[in-house]
């Protein structure tokens, strides 16, 4: 999760909805914000004192960058040697796999010291084992290296969203650097029925793509700036060909990993995909000559807003 801060994926005017409080932490190389609207302002602020605390320790046991974390120990664990794992990363790796299996391998947690043509093959579904039973993860092939940098923020937005819900904040937005986007219920006293969003074109923002208010609704957003470079686990190269890949799901951490996942997959396996999830929209940009974004270099799966 140590990604470099990336540009604005999702914007949104949220500060001038009326009564609407932000709050800002830094973790997983990310500023994370949280607007919330309540009557209360200290109320509200110990609320995000409390979400944050929660960040914190799910980034101490889901890091591969921190020592002793969950998947650390996994990454130092030798081949099938089951170990006992914290929940958070054992529900965060079953999501994981459950993704991986979905997408047909174009989300994918695990790379590193196996030959990475074999682990194009193989993809992280047949070289880790879960055990529910005593929340157990083994490794089939070691080493391996596991990474839920593609996951691990919309995961934590999610956890943070329910201890918010927890102290009965319902009416908030969180977001992990801009990249991962979570909606709970609509502010009051607006027009529109969910908090707004604004998709632009990275390489031009004055070029608005796609208006939408966003409601109990999680937006995540993958690219190719500031020399980012997202592999194909298939290929075991480099995505080209597209530009930026949104998603938008029920959760954050699906969302997160579709991201990711469109844009490695495509146009094709997209559309079939959000066929067969139909709570699940995409929106890819290809590439393109100039700073205007084509009309036919935009491709929208679902009901997107425009």
């Amino acid at each position: 999760m140590n990604h470099p801060q990336p540009d604005n994926f999702i914007e949104g005017d949220w500060c001038a909805i009326t009564g609407v409080h932000r709050f800002c932490h830094e973790a997983m190389a990310a500023t994370f914000e949280i607007y919330i609207q309540h009557d209360d302002t200290r109320y509200a602020q110990q609320a995000a004192r409390a979400a944050f605390n929660e960040l914190d320790r799910l980034e101490a046991e889901i890091s591969r960058f921190i020592e002793n974390s969950d998947i650390s120990r996994i990454n130092n664990l030798a081949a099938n040697q089951p170990m006992r794992i914290g929940l958070d990363t054992f529900e965060c790796l079953h999501k994981s796999l459950q993704l991986c299996i979905e997408t047909g391998g174009a989300f994918d947690i695990a790379f590193g010291s196996p030959q990475i043509a074999n682990l194009a093959k193989d993809g992280s579904m047949n070289l880790i084992k879960l055990n529910e039973a005593d929340f157990t993860v083994e490794l089939l092939r070691s080493p391996l290296r596991i990474d839920l940098g593609g996951i691990g923020k919309g995961y934590a937005l999610d956890k943070m969203a329910e201890l918010l819900c927890e102290w009965s904040i319902d009416v908030a937005l969180l977001h992990g650097g801009y990249s991962s986007v979570l909606a709970l219920n609509a502010p009051a006293n607006t027009k529109e029925n969910g908090w707004p969003i604004t998709l632009s074109n990275p390489c031009n923002r004055k070029q608005t793509l796609t208006y939408l208010y966003l409601q109990n609704r999680a937006m995540s957003g993958s690219g190719l700036q500031q020399g980012q470079h997202i592999i194909d686990p298939r290929q075991a190269k480099p995505v080209e060909g597209k530009v930026i890949a949104w998603s938008c799901a029920d959760d954050a951490a699906t969302a997160d990993a579709l991201s990711t996942a469109f844009m490695v997959m495509g146009p094709d396996e997209i559309k079939q995909y959000c066929s067969n999830h139909p709570h699940v929209q995409a929106l890819v940009i290809l590439e393109h000559e100039g700073k205007e974004v084509p009309e036919d270099k935009i491709l929208r799966f679902g009901p997107w807003s425009v």
